[in-house]
C-alpha cells in the first residue's frame, strides 16, 4: 500500500501517560470480516491503510500509555505494527464474527494483557472506523473524563435530521411521532440533539465486565460532525477523503 513503517513503542517509555496516576490502555479493534466493503479496516484511504489514522491519532496522544490493536487477522496485524500500535497476540476467530460483541473482545484483550504482566487502569475505545478522529479529541475526551470523576465516557456529535420530524409507521399504517411533542416548532427552535458517534468510549477497566454497553456511556464528549465521519460504505470513504484533501478536519 506504499505507506510508511513506524517502529512500534511503549509511551510510558517516552514520558507520556499517567494522566492522575492511571495507566491509560487504548484498544483499537479490528477483524478481518466485514460486511460492507472488503478488508475494510485496512481500506486505502487518501494513500494510508484506515487503521493507521486511529493508530496515529492515539500515537500523538500526551496521555495514553500503550495502543494495542485487538484483531483476528495477520495481515491487520502487521500493518499495525507498522505503524506503531502493539499487537501481542491474535483475537480468536470466535471473537471476531459478524455476531460477535465489542466487549468480549475487550475483555478478552485485557484479560490476556494482565497475564502478560500489563495493567492498565483506563481504556479508551477507538473504532478504527473513525479516521477523521484526532488527538486533540482523544485528549479533550480523556481530560472530560477525569474531570467528571471517571464516568464512563462517549463521545457525540450533533444530528442534521432532528427526531420531532421523524415518523414510524403505526400498526394501521398511519403515521406515528417518535417523540410527543408538537412538530410545529420552528428548526431553529428545536433543541440540540446528539447521537453516539462511535469515535471514542472511556471506561475504568476495573467496572468493565460483560454487561458493559459502550453506547450507553453517561458522559458527554462532543465532537464536530466533521470529525464523526463513521466509514460505513464507499460513500463514507468518500466523504472522508473529500474532508482530509480539504483539509476540514
Amino acid at each position: 500500500m506504499g505507506h510508511k513503517t513506524a517502529k512500534a513503542v511503549s509511551r510510558t517509555h517516552m514520558g507520556y501517560g499517567l494522566i492522575d496516576d492511571n495507566k491509560i490502555l487504548a484498544v483499537i479493534p479490528a477483524r478481518e470480516g466485514s460486511k460492507g466493503i472488503r478488508d475494510k479496516n485496512i481500506y486505502p484511504l487518501c494513500g494510508k491503510p484506515l487503521i493507521a489514522f486511529s493508530i496515529e491519532s492515539a500515537k500523538n496522544s500526551q496521555f495514553i500509555d500503550e495502543i494495542v490493536v485487538s484483531t483476528d487477522s495477520e495481515r491487520i496485524a502487521a500493518i499495525a505494527k507498522e505503524f506503531g500500535a502493539s499487537v501481542p497476540f491474535l483475537r480468536p476467530k470466535e471473537l471476531a464474527t459478524d455476531t460477535s460483541k465489542t466487549i468480549d473482545a475487550i475483555i478478552y484483550t485485557i484479560t490476556e494483557l494482565k497475564k502478560r504482566g500489563a495493567d492498565y487502569d483506563i481504556l479508551i475505545l477507538l473504532q478504527p472506523t473513525s479516521p477523521l478522529r484526532t488527538t486533540e479529541d482523544i485528549d479533550g475526551a480523556l481530560k472530560e473524563f477525569i474531570k467528571n470523576n471517571k464516568q464512563p465516557l462517549a463521545s457525540i456529535s450533533e444530528v442534521n435530521d432532528h427526531p420531532i420530524l421523524m415518523r414510524a409507521l403505526d400498526n394501521d399504517g398511519t403515521l406515528k411521532n417518535l417523540l410527543d411533542v408538537n412538530s410545529s416548532v420552528r428548526r431553529q427552535d428545536m433543541p440540540k440533539i446528539y447521537r453516539v458517534n462511535g469515535s471514542i468510549y472511556i471506561n475504568c477497566i476495573a467496572d468493565i465486565n460483560t454487561s458493559t454497553s459502550f453506547n450507553d456511556n453517561k458522559i458527554p464528549y462532543i465532537t464536530t460532525q466533521n470529525h464523526s465521519v463513521d466509514i460505513d460504505d464507499e460513500k463514507d470513504f468518500i466523504l472522508a477523503e473529500y474532508y482530509i484533501k480539504k483539509r476540514i478536519i
